[in-house]
């Protein structure tokens, strides 16, 4: 993989090791010359990465709306930023961009990018893997949720799967590596059927 997409939050949070695993992953980042592809701020968890990349040598692709622009939270020390209009033409351009995606801690509009991901693999419009690092059990409901989902029959184990939560860096970025997308087969025909 040569771009992976981070989502996190534009706020730093109470756990200073969300930050310490931000700063982990875009030094990673650098020495193996995979380029950042992130939502563009300069502003918590966000910045971080961001900046840890730079500061190790790495690139970075950021993507802002102009209206957050606006409010000058943009990165200005990024090598490319890419303003679009809207939100939903910001995921749409880092997932164009991007081999792969992680979630790191972050609010309503990490979880919103993470799903948006998740489901576009699901539905077969790509196939890319998507990691969570787990930092201090951070999603671990999140875990319990997808489980529930699986044993109430609204999500399949194949789907399930297809979601890499780790909360080991390295074990993380091996999964994605060897990733293969499930052959689930004409499941929606199934799903009609049942319906």
């Amino acid at each position: 993989m040569k771009n992976i997409c981070v989502f996190c939050g534009s706020n730093s949070g109470l756990d200073t090791d969300f930050k310490v695993y931000a700063e982990k992953l875009g030094k990673i980042f650098a020495e193996r010359k995979i380029r950042l592809i992130y939502g563009g701020g300069n502003v918590g968890i966000m910045k971080v990465i961001a900046n840890a990349v730079i500061e190790n040598g790495g690139n970075v692709i950021g993507v802002i709306t102009n209206h957050l622009a606006d409010k000058e939270l943009a990165h200005d020390k990024v090598q490319e930023m890419i303003h679009v209009e809207t939100m939903q033409q910001r995921k749409a351009k880092m997932t164009e961009l991007s081999d792969g995606f992680i979630a790191l801690p972050g609010g309503f509009g990490t979880l919103e990018e993470l799903f948006e991901v998740i489901t576009l693999n699901q539905l077969e419009l790509h196939k890319k893997p998507v990691g969570i690092l787990n930092v201090n059990g951070f999603y671990n409901h999140l875990k319990l949720l997808l489980e529930r989902m699986v044993k109430e029959k609204l999500l399949l184990e194949p789907h399930r799967k297809m979601v890499m939560i780790e909360e080991d860096l390295e074990k993380l970025l091996h999964r994605m590596h060897e990733y293969e997308a499930p052959r689930v087969g004409k499941w929606i025909d199934d799903i009609k059927e049942r319906s």
